[in-house]
Parts: structure tokens; sequence; C-alpha cells
């Protein structure tokens, strides 16, 4: 145990997974309020982003015109702009005290490239414990929703203008399998996760995600 009283308590690292349309983002700005309530320091971030090279890495593996990216590239490449990630932001600030919410980790890398893309979980998980040096969330909250109801409010969000990405483009039925796949990394893990239906309303969704953060706290 380090004995410098001035050293600050490691922050709590947060992690937010689910389908495209499960509200992630908006759970992310509620829980900072919440945190930031209750006198704690956080930072809110992303994946694929969170640093410079981080967020060009993100624009050439979802956004479309950049050629074809074969499935070995595309879970490399979310790897590399997961390692920048961690080791420019997140693990500074928490070791700085400081609480860190992140929008998908590295739970999403075995669910669309272990899972949906066939890699093998086994074979993603081993490039992204070098990336992230072992680093693995405090708690991941799991949003889950269907495909068909992910796609419903994606496109009532954008007034019904279709601007999927890569991955958001691909048919229902890859979708549903990443739902599944994050289920079952859940079921292997129940410690780590909180799984709440995502269909649930903003504020009720809250409320069970601030009942199990009073535990960390």
């Amino acid at each position: 145990m380090n004995s410098d009283a001035s050293t600050p308590a490691r922050g709590l690292f947060i992690v937010f997974e689910g389908g495209d349309g499960a509200g992630k983002s908006t759970q992310v700005r509620l829980t900072r309020q919440l945190l930031e309530r209750n006198g704690g320091e956080v930072l809110s971030t992303r994946e694929p982003g969170g640093t410079e090279i981080s967020e060009k890495l993100r624009s050439l593996v979802l956004e479309h015109g950049h050629g074809t990216i074969d499935e070995r590239t595309e879970a490399l490449m979310y790897a590399a702009a997961r390692a920048a990630h961690v080791q420019q932001v997140i693990a500074p600030n928490l070791r700085a005290g400081r609480h860190v919410l992140c929008d998908r980790f590295v739970d999403s890398s075995l669910a669309y490239q272990g899972v949906g893309r066939n890699l093998g979980v086994e074979k993603v998980a081993a490039i992204n414990e070098f990336a992230t040096d072992g680093l693995r969330p405090d708690l991941t909250i799991l949003l889950d929703i269907s495909a068909a109801e992910g796609r419903l409010r994606r496109l009532t969000h954008t007034g019904g203008v279709d601007d999927s990405d890569r991955l958001e483009a691909e048919p229902d039925d890859f979708h549903e399998r990443i739902r599944h796949a994050f289920l079952e990394l859940a079921k292997a893990a129940p410690q780590r996760y909180l799984v709440l239906d995502a269909t649930a309303s903003a504020e009720q969704l809250q409320d069970l995600i601030r009942e199990r953060l009073e535990e960390l706290l």
C-alpha cells in the first residue's frame, strides 16, 4: 500500500456497451452529472477515439469511402486506437483520481470483430490485452436492445435520414449476433456487469445505474 497520503485514490473506470441506438451517449452524460454532483472529477470519452490519432483511426475504420477493410485489419485498427487511448488518456486520468466514463471498450471488439466478423473472441482478446496493458473496467453497463429497435432509434434521431457508418450499415442479423455476444460476455462475468433493458426510460435506467454506483463508491 502506498503510504503517501497525497497520492489520490484511483478513479473508477466505467464502460458503457451495447448495440447502436441503445442510448449509451445519454447514459454517459447523465452518469457524469451524477458523479460530479457527488464531488467527483469525471472524464467522459469514447471509442474509437479520445486522442488525435485515435480519432483519425475512427474516421478511417468507420467512415465510408476508404476502400475495403478486411476483418483482421479492422480489428487491429480498433486495437491501435485503443492502445493510444489507454496510454495517453484513460490510465493517466484514473491514476490522477478521476472517474473515467467510456462509450465502448474491449467488449465491443470482442463482440463486433470476435463474433460479428468471425475472428474468434480469444484472438481478439489477445491483441486487446496487449493494447490495453491488461486494463479492465470496474463496471461495464450493458444497454441491451434489439437490432430492429436500435435501427428505428437511429432513424428517428436523424429524422429518417440514413447516415449509418460502416458497422451500423450491417444487416440486422449481424447486429443480433452482436447483441447476443454482449449478453454472453456479461453472463461469463456477472460481477463486472450491469445489464439493463435499453427500452426503459432514460430516467429509469439512470436510477438503476445510480444504485449500482453507490455500491462501488
